[in-house]
């Protein structure tokens, strides 16, 4: 395989990454049965970031991808933070929203007192949003 063709499959696999993200937190958006404006504005905010086509990200809604679960755990924190800073974008948290949460945390191979800590946190900060440093601290102990 030349250096070229290399490089275009990495760039594929890594495009499918991203969409898995993001059908796995449109999965999320969509425990409580509807998906909201905020929470459709806060995805397509992510899906830009990741360099994610407008067109692939709709089809997203329909057609959901095969999840592919974070290799490092650095990506799978990362992900967890986007998952619960979704979750509270629209500043109403349901049952289904957060035991779906803590299952793909699970799922992702994250320790579950590190995720029930992380939900538990969220309310003492303002719109439930916790720090990026505080967050990979509660992991960090949790893995020590």
């Amino acid at each position: 395989m030349s250096l070229v063709n290399r490089n275009q499959a990495r760039d594929m696999s890594s495009y499918k990454e991203k969409l898995s993200i993001l059908s796995e937190m449109i999965s999320l958006a969509r425990a409580d049965q509807e998906v909201k404006a905020s929470e459709f504005d806060f995805l397509w905010g992510v899906a830009e970031q990741l360099g994610v086509e407008r067109e692939d990200f709709e089809t997203l809604f329909d057609s959901p991808v095969r999840n592919i679960i974070p290799k490092t755990l650095l990506d799978r924190i990362l992900q967890f933070h986007r998952l619960v800073l979704l979750m509270n974008v629209d500043h109403h948290q349901t049952f289904k929203e957060i035991d779906k949460l803590h299952n793909i945390g699970l799922r992702m191979g994250l320790p579950p007192s590190a995720i029930d800590q992380v939900l538990a946190l969220m309310h003492q900060y303002p719109d439930k949003i916790i720090p990026p440093q505080t967050l990979i601290g509660i992991f960090k102990a949790h893995y020590n």
